[in-house]
């Protein structure tokens, strides 16, 4: 917070790209945080489709957070076929509301990332967080900007995967985008680093 950050994502294990933190963790960091946190909802790592029990746990997850008062929630489910389930992702939105949901970084495994945002877009998300189906935004900047560009002011498309100071400006000059996401680790570090959250804040325009 003193350092500039806008807000959280809280999750566990970032080992395996981050799993749905204990209720407790959530509960602790309120009584001593004032900035807005935005929960994951995935109950393991490895891929986004999820049987049935998963679904279950994702679902009781999300009522629990939502009476503990989480500012967000931060989930995506795909099928098997890499296309998005919007079934169970309408379920959870709707079990949310009115809690802001964004969809995440499951839509860089999408068949068809256009599709994908009009069907995201039907199921009542806020945001996608996306690297732009790329292995970081510096490779996805391009295919960034025609997703902002689709996007066309119904949904906010959040740049997201290897995003630092060093290229955000460049980031947000080609995308267009106006929101970012960052872990804000340097140095092999595991913890956000207090001086590169300082200098990504400085490089928004």
């Amino acid at each position: 917070m003193k350092n500039g950050a806008d807000r959280i994502e809280l999750c566990d294990d970032i080992s395996v790209g981050g799993i749905t933190p204990k209720r407790e963790t959530f509960i602790q960091l309120r009584e001593v945080l004032s900035l807005p946190i935005h929960v994951m909802i995935r109950p393991r790592g490895g891929n986004f489709t999820y049987d049935d029990a998963e679904f279950n746990e994702m679902k009781a997850s999300v009522i629990a957070l939502k009476n503990l008062k989480a500012d967000g929630f931060v989930f995506g489910i795909l099928k098997e076929d890499k296309t998005i389930n919007i079934e169970q992702n309408k379920s959870l939105v709707a079990l949310a509301h009115p809690t802001p949901c964004a969809f995440h970084r499951a839509f860089d495994e999408v068949a068809d990332a256009f599709d994908a945002l009009e069907q995201i877009i039907e199921c009542g998300f806020t945001t996608i967080l996306t690297s732009g189906q790329a292995k970081n935004v510096t490779e996805g900047m391009f295919h960034l900007c025609e997703l902002v560009s689709k996007a066309t002011n119904r949904i906010t498309i959040m740049p997201g995967g290897g995003l630092r100071s060093s290229n955000l400006a460049e980031i947000q000059e080609i995308t267009k985008a106006v929101y970012f996401h960052s872990s804000a680790i340097t140095n092999e570090g595991v913890t956000a680093d207090a001086q590169e959250i300082q200098a990504l804040k400085s490089r928004l325009k």
